[in-house]
């Protein structure tokens, strides 16, 4: 097959190892370019640039910082059609209308629920019972084009972002790989998006993952269930970006620290009324187990 591949962070890796899995590799990737990272923010390739020199394969990787640049190469690649997933920038008209057949977009949720950057996030935030991964076809919007395919998956109510983010990457892959042969058959019947339960997302700030010491301390001391269970609900969607903290008088900080400090909340669970917190990190400090 020939097409182009679009994604950057390790959801999109995760999506691009099962067809490369499948014999169906791209004929061309585009990813962002390399960023700094961590604390000593070195020069680091996306999870998807990271795969291709993993695999070993002779696949060409464009990082543009501005898709135009690209758009003579995309044309004369002649590809039959694009997948995106999770590629962090809107694509142009002109590039929309580059492949023979269309852009395919993978976006784990159930479309037009959560729309936009965050959806994994929000699924858990929100308590839902069950989120997905849906195809669809992209136009100038966000996630807004026609849907072929979707496939829903339900929640149990102890799920990571990370863990859930890798689960539905692996449905997605799924997904495509059923779905592309209908597609590029013609047999499928794209559906329109009912605008009327459109539910939108954005992305998320360190003060989103803010939660008040007084707040904490109720929670803690088992004085707010609602608030206990929309913290663990929290630190399961914001960790490890944009993370989850308080300040350590929340925690009963010694009399000799004469300043706050942040402590980052990194692991928790409900038990009865009560917030358990199971593993944190204070400020210029390794991650620790508070005792119970």
């Amino acid at each position: 097959m020939n097409y182009v591949f679009f994604g950057t962070p390790e959801f999109a890796a995760i999506v691009l190892r099962k067809l490369i899995e499948a014999k169906i590799p791209p004929s061309l990737v585009i990813t962002n370019p390399d960023r700094p990272f961590g604390r000593k923010k070195i020069i680091t390739p996306p999870p998807v640039k990271q795969l291709i020199a993993n695999c070993q394969l002779p696949i060409e990787v464009l990082q543009p910082e501005d898709l135009k640049t690209i758009s003579p190469r995309l044309s004369a690649l002649e590809a039959e059609f694009f997948i995106l997933a999770a590629y962090a920038k809107i694509l142009p008209k002109e590039i929309l209308q580059i492949p023979r057949l269309h852009v395919i977009g993978v976006h784990p949720s159930l479309l037009p629920k959560y729309r936009g950057p965050t959806p994994i996030q929000n699924a858990i935030l929100n308590g839902e019972k069950e989120t997905g991964v849906t195809l669809y076809l992209l136009d100038e919007k966000v996630d807004h084009g026609e849907i072929i395919a979707a496939a829903s998956y339900k929640l149990d109510g102890n799920e990571t972002y990370e863990k859930l983010m890798r689960k539905l990457a692996e449905l997605g892959a799924d997904l495509l790989l059923e779905t592309i042969p209908e597609f590029i058959a013609g047999r499928l019947t794209p559906e329109k998006q009912d605008e009327a339960v459109t539910t939108y997302t954005k992305k998320f700030t360190s003060q989103d993952g803010f939660v008040k010491p007084e707040i904490l301390e109720a929670a803690l001391a088992g004085e707010n269930r609602e608030q206990a269970k929309l913290i663990e609900r929290k630190i399961r969607a914001l960790n490890p970006e944009p993370g989850v903290w308080t300040y350590a008088i929340a925690l009963a900080n010694p009399e000799a620290e004469k300043r706050e400090k942040r402590v980052k909340l990194l692991e928790a669970e409900l038990r009865e009324d009560k917030l358990i917190l199971k593993k944190i990190q204070i400020e210029g400090r390794k991650p620790i187990c508070p005792s119970l």
